[in-house]
C-alpha cells in the first residue's frame, strides 16, 4: 500500500514519484511504502501552511479548543486499532503502545483547555499608562521527530502549536511515519482546517534538511539525536527563528543506602526497557550507595532473568529494536564495555526470533571514565556505578554532557530535596521515575540534552511571541 504526503488538506503523491519501505521491526516484513519526500514536496507544504496561518491565527480559541478536543476524542475511540499500527510500525510491546495512544489523546485535551485561556498579562508601570503584554502565535512550526514514539511526540508536537494559532508541518521519522499519517487523517476528518496540519515523509537529508533550512519557517522543534540536532540548530541560527531541541540523555538513578529496593527495583527496569530502551528519558545510569550495590545488583538480576522478549503484538516485556543498523550498534557497545572492564550481564535470548532482538544487558562497576558511562547506548541496557558518599553521587550524577531526567531514591527527606537542587537536569524524581514524566510536566534538558521545553503549560510560550503595548491615557 503507498501512503501519501497530507498537504494543504489533501492527500498527494510525491514529486519524484518514490515510494521507500517501512518494515516491522518484530519480522522484517513490509508494512507499507512512503512518499519519498524531497525538497518541492516541502515548498508545497510550507506553503500550504502559510496560506493557512492567517486563519487559524484569527480563529477564536473556543473554536481551536473544540476542534482540538474533538481530535482528542477520536484517539480514544480508536485506541485499539492505533495501538495495533504503532505496534507493528515501531515493534513496541502492545500495552505499551496503548499507554502511547491514551497520552496522545491526552495531549490534545490538554491544550484544548488551554486554546481560549492563554493569553499576556497587564504590568503596572509609572505614569499615565496602561501597559499589557499579547502573546501572539509565531506562524509557521516545523517539527521533525524520531521513530521511537511517533504517535505521542507527533501528538504533542501538532497539539500545543495549534492551541495557540500556529500552524505545523511534521517530518516524522523514516522508520516509522504510520501513526503520524493516521493522526493527520484524524485531524482531516475532525475539522481540522486545510493546512493547518501537514505531513511530509521521507528521509532526513532529503525532506528534515530541507524543511529544517526553509526561510518562511517561523520555528523549529527537534526531536532526535545530538549529531543531527546541532544541524537543525545551525540551520534555525542561519535564519533567526526560534528553536526547540531535545536531543536525548544518559539519565541516572540514584540509590541511596536509606532506598526502599522493593519499590525502586521494578521502575528502575521499566525505566531501561521500556521501548527497548530506545527511549531519550531512559534511566540507564544506575548509581548505587557500595553499601546496597551487591543487593541490588542481585535483584535487578533476578527481575531480568524473568524478562520475556517477544514480537510486539504479543504484548511482550521487551519487544525489538527498530532496524538491524540500531541492534548493531548496540551489540557494538557491549563488546566495548567487555573491553572497559566492566562486568556484562546478559538475559536470556529470544528463541527462533526474525527480528531485530537484543536481550536486556547489565553492566557492572562501570567507570566513570569510560565511554559507556558517557554516552546514549539506545538499547534495553544498563549500567551500574557503585559511590560511597553523597557529594560523589551527585558529582556522578552530572559528569555526563546530558542533563535529561534523574531518579533520586532515599528515604530521607532532607536528602532528598539537597540532592534534587544539585542535579544538572530538566526534571527530577524522587522515590519514582516517569520516563518524561506527564503530559502536565514541563519536559526538556540542560546541556547537550537540548534547550527549550515542551509540555505542560510551559511549552506555549515557546511557541508563541511576546508584544508589550503601552497605552498613554492621559493626566
Amino acid at each position: 500500500m503507498n501512503h501519501h504526503h497530507y498537504i494543504g488538506g489533501q492527500w498527494v503523491p510525491p514529486v519524484s514519484n518514490q515510494w521507500f519501505e517501512t518494515t516491522n521491526p518484530s519480522t522484517g516484513e513490509v508494512l507499507a511504502h512512503l512518499a519519498w519526500g524531497t525538497a518541492p514536496d516541502v515548498e508545497r507544504a510550507v506553503q500550504a501552511a502559510h496560506r493557512a496561518s492567517v486563519q487559524w491565527a484569527a480563529e477564536d480559541g473556543i473554536e481551536r479548543g473544540r476542534i482540538l478536543a474533538r481530535v482528542a476524542k477520536r484517539l480514544v475511540k480508536e485506541k485499539e486499532r492505533l495501538a495495533v499500527l504503532e505496534s507493528e510500525d515501531t515493534g513496541k510491546p502492545l500495552s505499551q503502545a496503548r499507554a502511547d495512544v491514551v497520552v496522545a489523546a491526552r495531549y490534545f485535551e490538554f491544550y484544548s483547555g488551554w486554546a481560549d485561556k492563554f493569553g499576556g498579562t497587564t504590568i503596572p508601570v509609572p505614569g499615565p499608562f496602561l501597559d499589557y503584554t499579547l502573546r501572539e502565535p509565531l506562524g509557521v512550526v516545523a517539527v521533525i521527530i524520531p521513530w521511537n514514539y511517533p504517535l505521542q511526540i507527533g501528538a504533542r508536537a501538532v497539539a500545543a502549536p495549534l492551541a495557540v494559532g500556529n500552524v505545523v508541518v511534521l517530518k516524522p521519522a523514516e522508520e516509522a511515519s504510520l501513526s503520524v499519517l493516521a493522526l493527520a487523517k484524524i485531524c482531516q476528518e475532525e475539522g481540522v482546517p486545510a493546512g493547518v496540519v501537514n505531513v511530509v515523509t521521507g528521509y532526513g537529508d532529503q525532506a528534515g534538511a530541507p524543511l529544517a533550512a526553509h526561510p518562511a519557517i517561523n520555528h523549529l522543534t527537534f526531536t532526535g539525536s545530538l549529531e543531527v540536532g546541532r544541524k537543525v540548530a545551525a540551520a534555525a541560527a542561519s535564519n533567526i527563528v526560534p528553536v526547540t531541541l531535545e536531543l536525548g540523555g544518559k539519565s541516572p538513578h540514584i540509590v541511596f543506602a536509606s532506598s526502599n529496593l522493593d519499590r525502586a527495583v521494578s521502575i528502575i527496569v521499566k525505566s531501561f526497557l521500556q521501548n527497548a530502551g530506545q527511549t531519550c528519558s531512559a534511566g540507564s545510569r544506575i548509581l548505587v550507595h557500595e553499601s546496597r550495590h551487591d543487593e541490588l545488583v542481585q535483584r535487578l538480576q533476578q527481575y531480568l532473568q524473568d524478562i520475556k522478549i517477544g514480537q510486539g503484538l504479543t504484548d511482550p516485556d521487551l519487544g525489538p529494536l527498530i532496524s538491524m543498523s540500531q541492534k548493531t550498534r548496540v551489540e557494538e557497545y557491549i563488546q566495548l564495555a567487555e573491553q572497559e572492564g566492566a562486568a556484562v550481564w546478559m538475559g536470556r535470548q529470544p528463541h527462533g526470533a526474525s527480528g531485530y532482538f537484543v536481550p536486556p544487558v547489565l553492566l557492572d562497576r562501570v567507570n566513570v571514565n569510560s565511554r559507556i558511562f558517557h554516552e546514549e547506548i539506545f538499547g534495553p541496557v544498563a549500567s551500574v556505578t557503585p559511590f560511597a558518599e553523597e557529594f560523589d553521587a551527585v558529582q556522578l550524577a552530572n559528569a555526563t554532557d546530558y542533563g535529561l531526567v534523574a531518579a533520586i531514591w532515599t528515604d530521607d527527606v532532607g536528602q532528598a530535596h539537597r540532592v534534587a537542587r544539585q542535579l544538572r537536569t530538566g526534571q527530577v524524581f524522587i522515590n519514582s521515575y516517569g520516563a518524561g514524566g506527564g503530559v502536565e510536566m514541563p519536559f526538556g534538558g540542560y546541556g547537550h540534552s537540548g534547550f527549550g521545553r515542551e509540555k505542560g503549560t510551559e511549552a506555549l510560550y515557546h511557541y508563541t511571541q511576546l508584544k508589550n503595548v503601552a497605552v498613554y491615557i492621559g493626566e
